[in-house]
């Protein structure tokens, strides 16, 4: 009987399985990124070609599309509706669905505008009081899904419709409330942007910190035999970063720069991928979205990650709602309303959170949002109705979905072989 082979102890432990091959290094890097091409994990790139192919075709076509002065405006118009779809995402990792978002920020923005200029509140009384709205709605949410087992469409469709007339309700008779173009709100949305030395010095320390980051998970998983990436992959990914942040912040800085809202929204964006892949709370979050069964007989208390993420959804909400009331400079009946709601949905979805829940990333705001933002950017542009950039969206959304599909139908049948 033949001797069997032995794995050198060297062999990191997940290395020893060729399930599991993976090579230090660049070379590493991209078998893996192959593989995971190969099984139907796709990412965001269908996302990230589709919106390089939005850019191309748009700049062909008006050479002032890429233009760094239009560019500061495309970041600031996705900054409002960005938010909410970072609730949106998290929703969704759950196989659920928030249909009031835009019935909420709106509500949120007139809680804002009443309180802060027909009231007198100080601003901060004023912004405190929405974002508790947002918090008070997403717990009733949670409630009703966990302790009746209400669907999450049918709770959300009422919120929308029932949120809608409370937002007019408080609106009042007169329906429009403007805020004070002085106010400090107004100025941060419209008026505040990023030294451009600043701006160098904030990507400086995210690279920073990312290297440091990568740095730590390496040294940690070295100690536990495990495969992990090499200094110089870890210097390639850094050097890659630096060029991803910082080229866009010079070229916005030939402009007014990076907006301080925009900023704020970019804080969120990285704050919540943190706690999603970072913590034991997130963990849950996609293991409930996986499969709850499962994830409830592991331990995972299920109701309270539901909870927390209809408060979270709905906090976002109220704080996209509060950016575009201060971006508008006012509250009014048509605040949350029209297209807010649909495009937060869309962003979310387009952006490669699935609708099959445990899938997606909070990155999946911004990716999404800026295809969103651009293709109504180079509409515009063109002079086209606005009934063109509602079918373009929805195409784009179809074309997301059926990516979507198909790729989890691909890692189905991998699963399988």
């Amino acid at each position: 009987m033949p001797e069997a082979t032995e794995v050198p102890s060297a062999v990191a432990a997940d290395l020893q399985d060729e399930r599991l091959i993976q090579h230090s290094g660049i070379g590493g890097s991209i078998t893996a990124f192959r593989n995971r091409i190969k099984s139907g994990d796709l990412g965001s790139l269908p996302v990230i070609i589709g919106l390089v192919v939005i850019w191309i075709v748009f700049q062909l076509i008006n050479p002032t599309f890429l233009s760094s002065i239009n560019l500061v405006n495309l970041t600031l118009q996705c900054a409002a509706i960005g938010t909410i779809a970072i609730g949106v995402v998290l929703v969704l990792l759950l196989g659920e669905i928030d249909l009031s978002v835009g019935s909420v920020s709106g509500l949120s923005s007139a809680i804002l505008a009443v309180g802060f200029v027909t009231l007198g509140w100080p601003l901060v009384v004023a912004i405190a009081a929405s974002v508790v709205t947002g918090v008070l709605i997403g717990l009733l949410y949670g409630f009703l899904f966990t302790r009746f087992g209400v669907p999450s469409f049918v709770i959300t469709l009422a919120g929308l419709l029932g949120f809608l007339g409370l937002q007019l309700w408080v609106l009042g008779a007169t329906g429009s409330i403007n805020i004070p173009f002085d106010s400090w709100i107004v100025q941060f949305a419209q008026q505040w942007f990023l030294p451009a030395w600043l701006s160098y010095v904030i990507v400086v320390l995210a690279v920073l910190a990312y290297g440091a980051q990568l740095l730590v998970t390496s040294r940690a998983r070295n100690k536990a035999e495990l495969s992990a990436k090499s200094m110089t992959s870890i210097i390639v990914r850094c050097v890659g970063l630096l060029l991803l942040l910082g080229i866009p912040a010079w070229y916005l800085n030939q402009a007014r720069g990076i907006g301080m809202m925009f900023l704020f929204f970019l804080v969120l964006v990285v704050v919540m991928n943190f706690f999603l892949t970072r913590t034991k709370w997130g963990r849950s979050v996609f293991a409930v979205g996986g499969n709850v069964e499962a994830a409830r007989r592991a331990g995972i208390r299920v109701n309270r990650v539901y909870i927390s993420v209809f408060i979270l959804c709905s906090t976002f909400a109220a704080v996209g709602g509060i950016l575009a009331a201060a971006r508008l400079a006012a509250a009014n009946q048509g605040s949350g309303g029209g297209d807010t709601n649909l495009n937060a949905i869309a962003a979310a979805v387009i952006g490669g959170a699935s609708l099959f829940g445990g899938r997606g990333s909070a990155f999946s705001a911004l990716l999404g949002i800026l295809v969103i933002q651009s293709i109504s950017s180079g509409l515009t542009l063109m002079n086209l109705d606005s009934s063109i950039r509602y079918m373009v969206t929805g195409a784009v959304l179809l074309l997301a979905v059926i990516v979507d599909s198909l790729s989890r139908r691909t890692r189905v049948s991998h699963g399988r072989a």
